[in-house]
């Protein structure tokens, strides 16, 4: 499959492969996806849990779902958002082992925001997905 999205981390902006993710992706001309913000919100309706770590795995496990509904996978995400309540480093570090794991190594770019709060009162993340659906 020939590869339709170019990685950048230029020398003159900070390293964030070393991080896991890219500066920069030029997309070849192609079909596009835009995937809404996945939550913790589960198909069976089950309770969301607590921890926000547990969150991002069910987000991660809504992520696949939705890149499979379009045929597409971890390398073809362009730009994953990240929507985080109560923002911090170490909030952050709970969440990005599992993302790292589930982009296996792809390194799209990202953006993470700190909010105050999203949908529910119990929801701590949120990702949403810019993808290039394979031909």
């Amino acid at each position: 499959m020939k590869n339709t999205i170019i990685r950048l981390n230029p020398p003159t902006l900070p390293n964030a492969g070393e991080m896991g993710y890219s500066q920069i992706s030029i997309v070849e001309p192609g079909r596009m996806a835009y995937i809404s913000g996945q939550v913790a919100w589960r198909p069976n309706g089950e309770a969301v849990p607590e921890c926000l770590a547990e969150q991002m795995r069910i987000v991660l496990e809504n992520v696949r779902a939705a890149l499979a509904a379009v045929g597409a996978g971890p390398h073809d995400v362009v730009i994953a958002r990240l929507y985080v309540v109560d923002l911090t480093p170490e909030r952050l570090e709970e969440i990005m082992p599992g993302f790292l794991t589930a982009f296996e190594g792809a390194q799209p770019c990202v953006t993470g925001v700190g909010v105050q709060a999203l949908a529910a009162p119990d929801l701590q993340v949120e990702m949403e997905l810019v993808v290039r659906v394979p031909d």
